[in-house]
């Protein structure tokens, strides 16, 4: 399996799912009764598995989604990174643990429910997961990118080269432990390098509203656990809610760096 990962035009970005399908749903369907939706890039920021009580349906109804509008690309969570790397899925050194910390630490209980698996039974989960499931898992992309936008799940490190990033990004480097750009919880909350011309997009820290900042947006709104899931449609930085009764008016700072801001994660 393929994903696109450079792309342009108008784009709705869906902030962390974890397994949450009715919100993602009722944001697929209002983006569907978009008169925009057939030219309109359709990006799930990543961590699609584990917390919420039906990942295997959420990665169901991706491939779904996929296949009605080809303008859909998905980037890795470091919750997918963890799920392929404890199954087998990709080739990781046996040091970094993968499946360890994905069973004891990324509340993955939920993700072998969904597929009919006993917990901690990595052998039957592989065996229980559609061949399919198993190609769009291990194929991830770990960023896309926009002329006016760079998507990746956790940010970039500030005082590293954006092009030297962004090749380890393309290359998705299996060796290295816990990768930041997927795994950090203090990325979401830093400036990209200044060499980075693109307005950085990424989830991964939970945060009560959608963050505008100066070279960053934060999407993440729900962590897997409660609250209105978001997708954030650019150029126009509007925002479509999964609940609006739960959803929060969103920090628009665009003349501040994160720094300013002084954001944590909820």
């Amino acid at each position: 399996m393929e994903f696109e990962t450079k792309i342009t035009g108008p784009v709705a970005v869906i902030g962390d799912v974890h397994g949450q399908v009715e919100k993602v749903e009722r944001i697929l369907d209002r983006l569907r009764r978009r008169d925009d939706y057939q030219r309109r890039w359709i990006i799930f920021i990543g961590d699609l598995v584990d917390r919420g009580r039906d990942p295997k349906r959420v990665i169901d109804l991706v491939l779904e989604n996929i296949i009605e509008h080809s303008k859909t690309t998905v980037l890795s969570g470091n919750h997918e990174l963890a799920m392929t790397g404890a199954l087998g899925l990709i080739d990781v050194p046996q040091e970094n643990d993968w499946s360890g910390r994905w069973l004891d630490h990324y509340s993955s209980q939920t993700t072998f429910e969904s597929y009919g698996a006993p917990f901690g039974d990595l052998q039957q989960l592989r065996e229980r997961m559609p061949t399919d499931h198993q190609s769009f898992l291990k194929n991830i992309p770990w960023a896309v990118e926009h002329p006016e936008y760079f998507f990746v799940h956790s940010g970039l490190e500030v005082n590293t080269p954006f092009e030297i990033q962004r090749r380890i990004l393309a290359n998705r480097d299996f060796t290295l432990n816990r990768p930041p750009w997927l795994c950090s919880k203090r990325l979401p909350f830093e400036d990209p390098p200044k060499d980075c011309h693109h307005i950085v997009v990424s989830g991964h820290a939970c945060v009560p509203q959608v963050v505008f900042s100066r070279k960053r947006i934060l999407i993440d709104t729900t962590g897997g656990n409660s609250g209105s899931m978001s997708c954030v449609l650019l150029p126009e930085n509007q925002i479509i809610f999964s609940d609006t009764s739960e959803a929060n008016e969103p920090i628009w700072q665009p003349q501040s760096s994160m720094r300013e801001l002084n954001l944590r994660a909820r």
